[in-house]
């Protein structure tokens, strides 16, 4: 309850001011703000803008509000009070107005030249000042930090205006969900020139957090920065792989405008973190001072305890003893004395409760002797532990599940000795797909009191390792997923260290698979990765029972069911053999040496995403989906008619005409609306119409009951019902693209006040042609179709376009409305020819 009243307070003092920008920038930009962010007194004083802190611009991300700066600038003010303001920040925050840009990338090169003016007018702010700074500091959340990024692809922007930049979950490799063409473009612009243009970037630090397993928005590899060789001052790492991540970090890498110091910062904050502050220049050796007791230590294992001890006490280790025979030394609950350089060191640290010190002897040849401080004890039992080992010695290897191996392979191992430290090397673990269970069992010989354990998942190949504290006797579990997969040229072995207790034996474990449950935790992962593909490979599948229906409807005069079709075409064997040749080395050559579009699959497969079983499971998926799509959608139709049919008298069953006066002019309504407002309108208002025209005819065919048909009635109901079954099939297909566009017209909606024209537009052209085809397929019928010279042209050409579908449309899910509209436009012109 504190807490919160301590948060409502700090809102109630939260006063953000906003920046006046020249009225050019003004004019151009109507729905962006800048704002300067303060609380209390500190508000008060920057009023007037007379600043004298060092600037940082925080850019919200997708849907994201320029209010998310205050959980930054409140610790960062809180930080600067405790060093009286020797240093200080300056936190701006821009107002995007909480646009859709991860939905809609249109607005993605408007908001990145408006940053870039933005920047322009904080440094104006800071001319006056003794010292002014020459760059800022950008924290980018979300799409944010792609829009930060984006800055330096403008033509006349500086790189020296921000020395560093902060990301904080930007999906950086690849859109989530690519629903335009804009937002696809944006990526592959920014990416490539940070590739091309490595060497201009050498002078910019930049670091990427990612959210980690939780972070279900932004899965945590697409927040890898590309590796570049040409320069090091990128960093990306885990949240879970942060040390000390529970608490609050600085930002002392602002001060520097050495490149070189800023990323040491980084590393030192965000990979080692030694439980000190940073310090540029660390002195070798430090001078041991006061009245200590000396402790000569010539064992390879000690602990000692102490209870209230009122002095403090140095453990001195001569190595010259030890040095041959020993290549390891691991101490914990311990402060390391002989030197302030922990850059060779690991150092992990978890509160005030357990803390590790551990090198290699090796690479401290001159050194005769190390010492280690023992505090005080203050109040409770202090004990420190401290040995020598080979690594050899504590190292076992544990071999994994493989991909293919279905879950029957299973291994374990004991470790019997007492050390206090071992590392389990992790065999063939490299691959995204890969996830199991690692348990962990301690048995202890006596159940006095003991620290907890602590096991530590590394990939050594990124900083995404995850930390496990366990009681000790207990049984952990540990679940063992990666973010990414082992690039080729690296050949480490991911490791489980455990920092254990004395005197237990440990027992890892391999999580046994039984073949039954092996497919649902891959398909998990395959559906971790890339669920974002799923309405390509539903959309395939109804087409590939569209083009069923059309050649039973051809050969038969009938139009089969939905269901029926889809299980009698939608066939893996039909598509998957084309989509995962591409994969292969020698079918790519051919393919690159005929200049043709890279297909998804191949590029996915070289990112190590990829492999001709994923296909395979999304189809699968795809076809399920696709089916149960349409028995809801029958179902509601039927439950609709129903309700329809009591409260309005149903209309006889009779033939409309394809195109009329009347009809003309709503297609040429409805493509204005698409050309002055939002083609994604226009196609959802044609959407409702056609399912109101569905609706009528369901409640018309159902009106009639079987006992009162006659001779005629008959054939015309029968030809009513397999119009309706097209109809439903169509109006399935059409669901999914209004899908697919309906961001963009969401986008228009929240930006409505500002322009009731969205521009760029990703689906005008696109919508229009949609208008004028749905507009006579609506009023269309079998009857015309059947005897149609181009039905087996329509009705092969499905299965193509579906292959084409899944090749081009996978990471670019704005295709998939193109391929629709062609297929669609075949079945118009069935009806004329």
């Amino acid at each position: 309850s504190r807490a919160i009243l301590v948060h409502q307070y700090l809102a109630s003092l939260t006063c953000p001011s906003k920046i006046k920008l020249p009225k050019k920038t003004a004019r151009r930009y109507p729905a962006y703000e800048l704002y300067l962010y303060g609380e209390g007194n500190y508000a008060e004083e920057n009023k007037n803008l007379l600043l004298t802190g060092i600037p940082v611009l925080f850019l919200p991300g997708n849907a994201g509000s320029y209010k998310q700066v205050r959980s930054l600038g409140s610790i960062a003010l809180r930080k600067a009070e405790d060093v009286d303001f020797k240093y200080h920040f300056n936190f701006f925050s821009v107002n995007f107005n909480e646009e859709l840009v991860a939905l809609y990338g249109g607005s993605l090169q408007r908001q990145t030249k408006f940053v870039h003016e933005c920047i322009k007018v904080i440094l104006k702010l800071y001319r006056d000042r003794e010292f002014a700074p020459s760059s800022v500091a950008i924290v980018g959340h979300s799409m944010g930090g792609l829009v930060a990024r984006a800055l330096l692809t403008l033509k006349n922007f500086k790189p020296e205006l921000v020395n560093l930049l902060i990301t904080q979950a930007t999906p950086h490799v690849a859109p989530v969900m690519p629903l335009d063409r804009y937002l696809t473009d944006f990526y592959t612009a920014v990416n490539n020139h940070w590739i091309l243009k490595a060497q201009d970037l050498r002078n910019l630090t930049t670091l990427s957090v990612a959210g980690g397993f939780r972070d279900y928005q932004v899965r945590s590899g697409l927040a890898f920065l590309p590796r570049l060789s040409q320069h090091d001052s990128a960093l990306s790492v885990v949240s879970s792989a942060v040390p000390r991540a529970w608490a609050s970090t600085d930002h002392l890498s602002i001060i520097t405008e050495d490149p070189k110091k800023r990323m040491s910062v980084l590393n030192h904050h965000f990979v080692r973190h030694p439980a000190k502050m940073f310090e540029e220049n660390p002195e070798v050796f430090t001078d041991l001072t006061g009245a200590f007791m000396w402790i000569t230590v010539k064992g390879s294992k000690w602990t000692y305890s102490v209870y209230n001890d009122s002095d403090g006490k140095y453990f001195a280790f001569p190595l010259a003893s030890h040095r041959k025979s020993y290549s390891h030394v691991y101490c914990e609950n311990s402060m390391a004395m002989f030197s302030n350089d922990f850059s060779s060191f690991f150092l992990f640290l978890f509160s005030s409760l357990f803390k590790v010190v551990m090198l290699k002897l090796l690479d401290y040849p001159s050194l005769s002797h190390i010492v280690i401080q023992v505090p005080p004890a203050a109040g409770n039992k202090y004990t420190l532990g401290c040995e020598f080992f080979k690594e050899d010695s504590r190292t076992v290897q544990l071999p994994v599940t493989h991909l293919f191996s279905f879950g029957l392979s299973s291994s374990k191992i004991l470790l019997n000795s007492t050390g206090l430290f071992y590392n389990v090397q992790l065999q063939h673990f490299n691959q995204i797909y890969q996830a199991f269970k690692i348990y962990i069992e301690s048995h202890c010989q006596s159940l006095k009191e003991r620290k907890p354990s602590v096991y530590r998942l590394h990939i050594p190949w990124s900083y995404e390792d995850s930390i496990t504290v366990a009681k000790v006797p207990s049984l952990t579990e540990i679940s063992a997923k990666l973010h990414i997969a082992q690039p080729h040229d690296d050949s480490s072995l991911p490791e489980l260290n455990i920092y254990s207790s004395p005197d237990c034996q440990y027992e890892v474990s391999k999580t046994v698979l039984f073949y039954s449950y092996y497919p649902f935790i891959l398909v998990f992962q395959i559906v971790r990765f890339h669920a974002g593909a799923f309405p390509v490979y539903i959309v395939s599948n109804i087409l590939l029972t569209y083009g069923g229906q059309l050649s039973t409807l051809r050969s038969t005069g009938q139009c089969s069911d939905f269901s029926l079709e889809l299980v009698r075409t939608a066939k893996p064997y039909k598509v998957e053999p084309l989509i995962s040749i591409v994969v292969f080395n020698w079918f790519r050559e051919i393919w690159e040496s005929l200049s043709l579009p890279e297909v998804d699959a191949a590029v996915l497969s070289s990112q190590d995403a990829w492999f001709p079983l994923v296909s395979l499971i999304l189809f699968l998926f795809g076809t399920g989906i696709a089916y149960w799509s349409e028995v809801f959608f029958s179902t509601s139709l039927r439950l609709f008619s129903s309700l329809w049919l009591t409260l309005i008298r149903p209309t006889e069953l009779q033939k409309d005409k394809l195109i009329t006066p009347r009809r003309l002019c709503g297609m040429i309504s409805l493509a204005l609306v698409s050309w002055t407002t939002c083609g994604a309108f226009a196609v959802l208002i044609i959407y409702l119409q056609y399912l109101f025209k569905v609706l009528k005819a369901q409640s018309s065919v159902d009106s009639i009951p079987e006992a009162t048909q006659s001779l005629s009635n008959s054939k015309i109901l029968a030809e009513a019902v397999n119009s309706l079954k097209m109809h439903i099939t169509i109006l399935n297909l059409f669901t999914w693209i209004v899908l697919l566009n309906l961001p963009s017209f969401i986008y228009l909606l929240k930006n409505l006040r500002y322009n009731v024209r969205l521009d760029p537009d990703p689906c005008r052209s696109t919508a229009i042609i949609l208008v004028c085809i749905l507009e006579i397929l609506m009023n269309s019928s079998t009857s015309e179709v059947k005897s149609s010279k181009l039905l087996k042209i329509a009705a092969k050409v499905q299965l193509p376009l579906s292959v084409a579908m899944l090749a081009f449309g996978r990471m670019h899910l704005y295709r998939v409305p193109h391929f629709v509209t062609f297929s669609l436009l075949l079945h118009v012109l069935c009806c004329f020819v």
